[in-house]
C-alpha cells in the first residue's frame, strides 16, 4: 500500500485525480498491468474516489445564525462533542444564511504569557502591545535564522528562506508567512530578487504603486486584488470580494463576466483594454494563491513578538518555552540545544532547587522536576509544596521522610537519581538507585506513622529509625562518568549535565576529527571533506528512487546535536554502526549553501576503533593511600595492549614533593579506561602525556 501510495505524485497546491496519476506514472501501470491484486485496488479505488469517508468537524469553525440553527441546516451529533456540527460544509453554511467564525487557539500566546510573567519576576515589565516593530536584534536573529521555537519560523525550509530574504521590517514578517505556502512559495525567488533590486520592481500600472510596492511588485494577499480592481476598475468593495472568490473558485462562467467588467471598468479610467486584459490575466494567476492579509498579518506580529523575546529576553523565552513542551523530550533536547547556542546556562533538576515545571532565577533556567520522565507533575508539585512548607531537604532521609510514599513511589525515586536531582544532598547517584527500596520502605514506615498518630508519641523516634536505615544504606561505588551520562540519558531524554564524548575530545582531536561547531564553521569556509564523531541519537530511514534505503542520522557531539544523510551504499556498509546510543567517528562531505551547511555521510565506525591509542599515555594523579592504589590496579585489568600507552602514577608526599610511578607494561587508553580512572578512588585527575 505504501509503495503504490507513493508512486500517486503529490501536489497540495494541485491534487491529481487517482486516473491522472495512473496516467502519468509508468510505475503504476506497470503495476497494474503485472499484479491482479493491484489491478483489483485500483478499480475499486477509481469508484470510491471522491466519496466522503468520514464525518468531521471543523477544529475551530463556529456559525451563527439570526434564528434557530435547525431552521437553516440539518445538525449532526458528533459523539465525540458535546456541540452539535452543522451537516453542510463551510461553503454551503455560507449560502444557508449562516455566518461562519474560526476561532483558533495557539499555544504561543501562552509562551508570550509565561515569558512576560519571568520578565516581571525580575522586575523588568514589557508591554507587548506597544512593543517597537524596529528592532535590529529581532530583524538580525530572522536574518540569521536563529529561530527555532519562533513561531511560524522554525521549520527548515523556512529558516532557509529567512537567510535568503532577511527581513527588517514586519511587512516582510507578514509577505514570508502568506508566500511560504505550496503554490505562492513559488515566487520567493523574484520576491526576494525585487527585494534586493536584482530584478526591476513592475507594479503592473503607475497607479496601483501604492497597493504593489510594499510586496516589490509581487501579488501576495487577496486585499490587494481587491485594491487593483477597484482603483484600476472602479469596483466597489463589495464587488471585489465576489471578484476575489471568482478567481478563487475558477469557474470559466464567473471568470468571463468578470473579465468583461473589468475591462469595461478600466476603459472607462482611460486604460486600454489589452492593457487592462493583460493585468486582469495577471492578476487571475495570483488570485488563487492569495492569502488573507489581515491573517498573515496577525500571524506575523505574534512571529515578531516571540522573536523579540527570543533576542531581547532568551533566558524568560526558553523557560516559557520549554515549559509548554515539558512531556515532549525531543523538543527539550531540541531547545536545550539552541540555548547552548544563545549562551542559556540550563541547571540539572534539583531537589532544592527545581521547580515543578521550568523556572527563571539569577539569569538561569532551572530544569523542571516534572520534566523528568516517568515521575508525574502531580509528584513533582507536591514536593515543590512540601519543601515551600518545611524548607530545603537536609539529606536523603530527610527527604524520603517528608514526601508521600504514594505520590514519590520506587520507579520516580529511581528515575530522580538517575537524573541528578539528588545530587546536591547525596551525590553518589548508583548508591540511591541501589538503595531505593530501602528509602521508599523508610518513607512508607513514616508515613504510617503519621496516619497513625504515633509521631507525637514517640518524639525523636524517627531519627533514631533513619540512623538505622543509614547503617543499613548498601555500598556502591559510584557510577563512572558514561555510566552516569547513560543513566541521565534514559532518565531526561538527553545529555544535560555533560557528553560522553567530552573525555575523548582531546584524543579526537589528535586525529583530526571536528566537533560539530568547528566543522559548521570549516564548511562555510569552504572545506568538503571531514572527520567528525558523535553518540547516534535517532536513525530514521527511507527508501529511494531506487527501492533501496538511505538513513537521516542524528548525531551529538559536547557541541551540539546534527543531522547527517548516509546515502545508500555507505548505509548498507556502517548500518550496524549507526544504532541509537552508538558512539561514532564518521567521514562526512560537507555542502554550504546559504549559511546553512548539510552532511552526507561517506563513512563510520566506532569511536573507540577510531582514538585507540591516539595519546602516547596518561599521568594519573593519586593520594598516596594503598588501598585506594588496589582498587585502581582492580581497574586496569585486562585493558592491557602491547601497542597502546603508558600509564605513570603521580602520589604528593607533602612539602611540594611527589613521586612518579610508571606501570609495567602498556594499556588501551581508550574512553571506557579513562572514565574508570578518574572515578577510582583517590584519583586526583587524569591528564595526557
Amino acid at each position: 500500500m505504501d509503495r503504490l501510495a507513493k508512486m500517486v505524485p503529490a501536489n497540495p497546491a494541485n491534487p491529481v485525480t487517482l486516473a491522472q496519476a495512473i496516467d502519468i506514472e509508468p510505475r503504476l501501470k506497470e503495476a497494474r498491468r503485472e499484479d491482479e491484486a493491484v489491478a483489483r485496488l485500483l478499480d475499486v479505488a477509481l469508484q470510491l474516489e471522491g466519496l466522503y469517508r468520514n464525518a468531521s468537524t471543523h477544529a475551530a469553525g463556529v456559525v451563527i445564525g439570526d434564528r434557530p440553527l435547525t431552521e437553516l441546516t440539518p445538525l449532526y451529533r458528533d459523539p465525540r462533542s458535546e456541540l452539535p456540527a452543522t451537516q453542510f460544509n463551510m461553503k454551503w453554511v455560507e449560502s444557508a444564511g449562516l455566518v461562519k467564525f474560526d476561532f483558533l487557539g495557539l499555544k504561543t500566546l501562552t509562551v508570550i504569557d509565561r515569558a512576560l510573567k519571568h520578565l516581571e519576576k525580575r522586575g523588568a515589565r514589557v508591554e507587548m502591545d506597544t512593543l517597537p516593530l524596529d528592532d535590529e536584534k529581532t530583524y538580525e536573529l530572522m536574518s540569521n535564522a536563529l529561530t527555532v521555537g519562533v513561531f511560524q519560523l522554525e521549520g527548515q525550509g523556512m529558516r532557509d528562506t529567512l537567510r535568503q530574504l532577511r527581513p527588517n521590517s514586519i511587512e516582510d514578517v507578514t509577505a514570508i508567512g502568506a508566500l511560504y505556502r505550496p503554490g505562492p512559495m513559488d515566487n520567493i525567488p523574484a520576491f526576494v530578487d525585487c527585494k534586493f533590486g536584482r530584478k526591476p520592481i513592475d507594479t503592473l500600472h503607475p497607479t496601483l504603486a501604492p497597493v504593489l510596492n510594499e510586496t516589490y511588485g509581487i501579488i501576495v494577499y487577496q486585499e490587494q486584488v481587491m485594491q487593483i480592481a477597484q482603483i484600476l476598475a472602479g469596483y466597489s468593495l463589495g464587488e471585489a470580494d465576489l471578484l476575489r472568490r471568482a478567481m478563487g473558485k475558477k469557474k470559466k462562467e464567473e471568470m468571463d463576466a468578470q473579465r468583461a467588467r473589468f475591462v469595461s471598468g478600466a476603459e472607462k479610467n482611460g486604460i486600454p483594454p489589452a492593457q487592462s486584459g493583460a493585468i486582469f490575466d495577471l492578476v487571475d494567476k495570483f488570485a488563487g494563491y492569495g492569502f488573507n492579509k489581515s491573517h498573515a498579518a496577525a500571524y506575523a506580529y505574534i512571529s515578531y513578538q516571540t522573536a523579540w523575546l527570543k533576542a531581547n529576553a532568551p533566558v524568560e523565552f526558553f523557560a516559557a518555552s520549554m515549559s509548554l513542551d515539558i512531556a515532549n523530550t525531543d523538543k527539550l533536547s531540541v531547545f536545550y540545544q539552541d540555548a547552548k547556542r544563545f549562551g542559556v546556562k540550563i541547571c540539572a533538576p534539583d531537589v532544592n532547587r527545581s521547580g515543578a515545571d521550568f523556572e527563571v532565577e539569577n539569569g538561569e533556567v532551572l530544569y523542571a522536576l516534572g520534566a523528568i520522565r516517568n515521575v508525574g507533575l502531580q509528584a513533582m508539585q507536591h514536593l515543590v509544596e512540601i519543601r515551600r512548607e518545611g524548607g530545603p531537604f537536609r539529606d536523603i532521609f530527610d527527604f524520603v521522610e517528608r514526601v508521600d510514599p504514594k505520590l514519590v513511589n520506587k520507579r520516580t525515586f529511581e528515575t530522580m537519581a538517575r537524573a541528578g536531582a539528588f545530587d546536591t544532598i547525596h551525590p553518589n547517584r548508583a548508591q540511591l538507585v541501589e538503595a531505593a527500596e530501602l528509602l521508599v520502605s523508610f518513607s512508607q514506615t513514616v508515613a504510617n506513622q503519621r496516619a497513625s498518630d504515633q509521631g507525637g508519641l514517640f518524639g525523636d523516634s524517627n531519627d533514631h529509625l533513619a540512623e538505622a536505615q543509614k547503617r543499613k544504606m548498601p555500598r556502591r561505588e559510584p557510577w563512572t562518568p558514561t555510566e552516569r551520562l547513560d543513566e541521565e540519558l534514559a532518565a531526561i531524554g538527553f545529555y544535560l549535565s555533560g557528553h560522553p564524548l567530552e573525555d575523548m575530545v582531546e584524543a579526537l582531536r589528535r586525529k583530526r576529527t571536528d566537533l560539530y561547531t568547528d566543522a559548521v564553521a570549516k564548511a562555510l569556509a569552504g572545506a568538503e571533506a571531514l572527520r567528525m564523531a558523535g553518540i547516534v541519537r535517532r536513525k530514521l530511514e527511507k527508501p529511494g528512487r531506487t527501492g533501496e534505503k538511505f538513513a537521516f542520522v542524528t548525531l551529538s557531539d559536547p557541541t551540539g546535536e546534527y543531522e547527517v544523510l548516509f546515502p545508500p551504499e555507505t548505509l548498507r556498509r556502517c548500518r550496524d554502526f549507526l544504532e541509537p546510543g552508538k558512539a561514532v567517528s564518521i567521514r562526512v562531505r560537507a555542502k554550504a549553501s546559504e549559511g546553512e551547511v548539510r552532511f552526507f555521510g561517506d563513512d563510520a565506525q566506532p569511536v573507540e576503533k577510531a582514538i585507540e591509542n591516539a595519546v602516547a599515555g596518561l599521568r594519573v594523579h593519586v593520594a598516596p593511600r594503598s588501598a585506594e592504589i588496589e582498587a585502581l590496579k582492580k581497574r586496569l585489568e585486562g585493558v592491557t595492549d602491547p601497542r597502546g600507552g603508558e600509564i605513570l602514577l603521580v602520589a604528593g608526599l607533602g612539602a611540594g614533593r611527589e613521586i612518579e610511578l610508571k606501570l609495567p607494561g602498556r594499556f588501551t587508553l581508550n574512553g571506557a579506561v579513562r572514565g574508570a580512572l578518574k572515578t577510582a578512588p583517590g584519583v586526583v585527575f587524569v591528564e595526557d602525556l
